[in-house]
């Protein structure tokens, strides 16, 4: 079963727009499937290079001379971690096919770890290269039926196309052995597996909940910035989701420590051996975990330039999202995953605090309904059809 990705078009608009595209999300979520279905199109030559088939390196011992054996093609490069010397060889290829005349489309690169990416193009192909996260498959690209089974098995295609939800929680296991063991000892110096899964089970314990480094150093056993580095090597490995407080000047003591979220529902419910939705719903984590998917969702959905807050005082006002979209849009958003959902005190003086333009309550139902206080409850495929649309 294919399932079309919403993110598709926008790389093709990239591909139209710049000569070098990136790609980034983690192993597994689709991106190769993603990058051949754009590839293939009738109207697109294509050469797709997977820079962890040893023949596929083999072809690039003289980058050069390859990339213009194929010249007019679009090159499709697949994990460019692998060989991130390319970067400056990409650089000239593109410079020379743009005084040829052939200034976009020229090059589809797939990363699965965003920061070193980042940093290394950043470096050779600023102004040449674009970039588009793909996140797992999200609400908006599956039938409303099927929510909660999204919500248990998360967004990797393999896990939410499993015949069963037992062969779905199978497949997260071995997922994330295979991360913990092979993967990511390729993005730095060797880290302890078994400390590694410590901590990504922890924070699966802690969903949502705001950092505290030392405590989870005490019981790591490592220092508070090796567990430091440990949380930014999955976040760069795009697994977690840190999310920062909103720090407009309200004159109230905010908050200072972010939220941290494991991004894949799925993975979440995996590291804590949830295996039904049974499971799910009698497990201490369901809100937490809710809130996580939700989040994760609304954040595949935003428009380019808006960005993304929690808020919370001191006092107990309190906005479990915060998206500000332009100057004049600023979204509170409060998660409720009851279908009788009622909101709090706090979240009226987080409204009023941040002076915000929509307020939402995201909750399990499937209708909108208006409530006091221009709050609106609404259902999520809903609010993501709305922030996708500005």
């Amino acid at each position: 079963m294919f399932i079309k990705r919403e993110s598709k078009s926008e790389v093709e608009n990239l591909l139209d727009e710049f000569p070098a595209v990136g790609l980034l999300g983690p192993r597994q979520v689709g991106k190769t499937t993603l990058a051949l279905a754009i590839s293939s199109s009738p109207h697109l030559k294509h050469v797709y290079i997977d820079l962890e088939n040893p023949n596929d390196r083999a072809k690039l011992v003289n980058p050069t001379a390859y990339f213009e054996q194929h010249e007019g093609k679009l090159f499709v490069l697949d994990e460019i971690h692998r060989m991130p010397e390319l970067f400056s060889v990409l650089r000239g290829v593109i410079d020379k096919r743009r005084s040829e005349g052939f200034r976009t489309g020229q090059f589809l690169i797939l990363g699965s770890a965003s920061l070193e990416l980042l940093r290394q193009s950043s470096e050779t192909l600023a102004g040449r290269i674009a970039f588009k996260n793909l996140s797992g498959i999200n609400a908006r690209e599956t039938k409303p039926t099927d929510i909660n089974k999204l919500w248990l098995r998360g967004g990797f295609p393999d896990s939410l196309l499993s015949k069963s939800d037992e062969a779905s929680f199978r497949w997260r296991q071995n997922f994330i052995n295979t991360y913990l063991e092979r993967d990511v000892p390729q993005f730095g110096p060797r880290i302890p597996a078994v400390t590694l899964r410590r901590l990504w089970t922890m924070l699966a314990h802690n969903q949502g909940e705001q950092f505290n480094t030392a405590k989870a150093s005490v019981s790591l056993e490592v220092t508070s910035t090796t567990t430091k580095r440990y949380l930014e090597l999955l976040e760069d490995l795009l697994l977690v989701r840190t999310l920062h407080p909103w720090s407009g000047n309200v004159g109230k003591r905010l908050v200072k420590s972010p939220k941290v979220y494991i991004r894949d529902s799925g993975v979440t419910h995996a590291l804590l051996n949830i295996v039904s939705n049974d499971d799910l719903l009698g497990h201490p984590i369901v809100g937490s975990s809710w809130e996580g998917f939700v989040v994760e969702n609304i954040m595949s959905a935003l428009p380019v330039g808006a960005s993304a807050w929690f808020y919370r005082t001191s006092a107990g006002a309190e906005i479990d999202l915060v998206i500000e979209a332009g100057i004049k849009r600023k979204y509170a958003i409060e998660i409720k995953r009851s279908v009788a959902a009622s909101v709090s005190k706090g979240f009226y003086l987080g409204c009023a605090d941040v002076k915000a333009t929509h307020r939402y309550v995201v909750y399990a139902g499937d209708e909108r309904i208006p409530g006091q206080s221009g709050i609106t409850f609404v259902p999520l495929r809903d609010l993501m059809d709305e922030l996708s649309a500005k």
